[in-house]
C-alpha cells in the first residue's frame, strides 16, 4: 500500500479497502473524511439509483428463512433483506425481492466466479439500469402481452418479475450466469408466484459463451437486459446469444439498457453488427427518467458520484 495522504492513494488501493470492508462484514472506520470521499469516488456500486418504483425494506431475513441449498453450496449471506416494490399502476400486485444485505461478501463468491468464469456483480445490489428497465417495461406493458420473454444477466430479477406480474406475458425466463444469483432469482419467483396469474415464470443458469449448446432451445419474442455490456470479454458471446434466442419467424427484438461506460457499449454494438443484427440507440426515451437524470447532473438531487457516462442508461433496441 502506498504511504502518504489518503487523497494520493491509487485506485487499486482504494478498491482493496472496499473489498476488505465487505469481507469483514462489519463497519470498518476510515481514517478521515478525505478517505471516505476517495472511496466514494472510486466505487461504482449503486447506492441510490433512479428510484422509479417505490420500494422499502420489509424486514431482515434470518438464516432459517434462507435457501439452505444456496447456503451450503454457494455461501449465501448469513442475513438477507426483503424489499417490497409497489408497482405504480392500478391493480398491480406488490413485488417482493430477496437480496444480499449491503456490504456482505464471501470469499466463496470469488471462488464461484473463477470456477464459472463469470462476474459477481449481480450479488452486489440491484443496479440503476435494472430499475430503469423495470420502469420502462411497466410503461410499455402492451408490447409483452402474450409474448415469450427472457431476461439476460438479470441479477436479482426485478425487471423479469415486473414483466411477469404486470404485462400479461405468456412466459418469462429470468436468467443469469452466476448460480448464486439464480438461487436468489428462484427464491424471488417462489415469493411472488401468486402475482403471476397465468404467466409461466422460470429461472435458468445461462452462460453466454455456452449458449450454442442450447441451439434447440425455444426462441423468444422479446429479450431484455440491463447493464450487461460492461465486461468486454463477454461482448461476442452476448451478441451471439441474442442472435440465437431471437425468434426468426415474425417480429422479435432485444431491449437493452446500458450506460456508455467509456467505449464499452460501442464495442458491444460492433459485435452486434458483426453478428448480422441491427440496432438503434435512444438517449431520451422517458420523460421521468430524463428529468431525474438532469436533477442528478445539476446537483439538485442527491446522487454522489453521478456521471452520465457511467450511470445514465441508453436504450438500445436490437433486431434481426
Amino acid at each position: 500500500m502506498e504511504g502518504g495522504n489518503s487523497s494520493t492513494k491509487s485506485s487499486s488501493s482504494l478498491r482493496w479497502a472496499i473489498l476488505r470492508r465487505a469481507l469483514l462484514r462489519r463497519p470498518s472506520p476510515l481514517p478521515d473524511e478525505q478517505s471516505q470521499t476517495n472511496v466514494e469516488r472510486i466505487s461504482r456500486r449503486a447506492t441510490h439509483g433512479f428510484n422509479l418504483i417505490p420500494c422499502h425494506v420489509m424486514e431482515d431475513v434470518a438464516d432459517e428463512n434462507s435457501n439452505s441449498q444456496l447456503e451450503t453450496d454457494h455461501g449465501s449471506s448469513s442475513r438477507d433483506i426483503r424489499l417490497c416494490y409497489r408497482l405504480p399502476i392500478s391493480g398491480a400486485p406488490e413485488i417482493y425481492l430477496y437480496q444480499r444485505m449491503d456490504d456482505r461478501a464471501h470469499l466463496n463468491d470469488f471462488e464461484v466466479s473463477n470456477r464459472y468464469n463469470i462476474d459477481n456483480t449481480g450479488l452486489v445490489c440491484s443496479w440503476p439500469s435494472e430499475d430503469v428497465l423495470a420502469h420502462y417495461c411497466l410503461c410499455h406493458a402492451d408490447i409483452f402481452r402474450n409474448k415469450k420473454v427472457i431476461e439476460l444477466g438479470s441479477g436479482y430479477g426485478l425487471a423479469g418479475l415486473v414483466i411477469a406480474a404486470a404485462t400479461e406475458a405468456l412466459e418469462v425466463l429470468i436468467s443469469d450466469g452466476n448460480p448464486q444469483v439464480v438461487d436468489y432469482i428462484q427464491r424471488n419467483i417462489n415469493a411472488n408466484c401468486s402475482a403471476f396469474r397465468g404467466t409461466l415464470v422460470k429461472s435458468m443458469i445461462l452462460h453466454w459463451d455456452r449458449a450454442e449448446s442450447l441451439s434447440g432451445f425455444n426462441r423468444f419474442d422479446i429479450i431484455v437486459a440491463s447493464d450487461c455490456t460492461f465486461f468486454k470479454e463477454f461482448h461476442k458471446s452476448l451478441a451471439q446469444t441474442v442472435n440465437l434466442f431471437l425468434r426468426k419467424e415474425g417480429p422479435s427484438e432485444a431491449i437493452f439498457f446500458s450506460p456508455k461506460r467509456g467505449d464499452s457499449l460501442d464495442k458491444f454494438l460492433v459485435e452486434i453488427k458483426e453478428s448480422g443484427l441491427h440496432f438503434s440507440i435512444t438517449e431520451i426515451y422517458d420523460t421521468e427518467v430524463w428529468r431525474r437524470h438532469e436533477g442528478f447532473i445539476s446537483g439538485n438531487d442527491a446522487w454522489p458520484n453521478y456521471e452520465k457516462d457511467h450511470c445514465y442508461p441508453l436504450l438500445v433496441r436490437i433486431t434481426l
